[in-house]
């Protein structure tokens, strides 16, 4: 867990099956998500690349800085929606553990 300015991130391995399906097409299947929690945000699944279909993803000029997680990289779909997930490629220390994962907008329980 981390805590700044009464802001906190808390990461914990999950084993929830999370699917994300775009266009009717399956992007990621995973239960092994990492599960961020963040002083005002729903949970957020952080998912690992093994799985995700990162074939069907094409990245995005798109960049955002998160005061606290560092700077999020975007993937649109090829042939699809834009920026529909981002992963932070070099996070801050404190939140090292979701380097390289990917978070979906849109996520189902399954």
């Amino acid at each position: 867990m981390t805590a700044t300015r009464g802001h906190r991130i808390e990461i914990e391995q999950g084993t929830d099956h999370i699917r994300v399906e775009i266009d009717g097409r399956l992007v990621a299947d995973s239960r092994r998500p990492l599960l961020l929690r963040e002083t005002g945000y729903p949970v957020r699944y952080y998912l690992p690349p093994e799985d995700v279909r990162t074939e069907l993803l094409t990245p995005s000029e798109t960049h955002s800085v998160c005061p606290f997680k560092g700077t999020a990289s975007y993937w649109s779909l090829a042939d699809g929606p834009e920026d529909v997930v981002w992963a932070y490629p070099e996070p801050h220390p404190e939140v090292a553990r979701i380097k390289d994962h990917f978070c979906f907008y849109e996520a189902e329980l399954g």
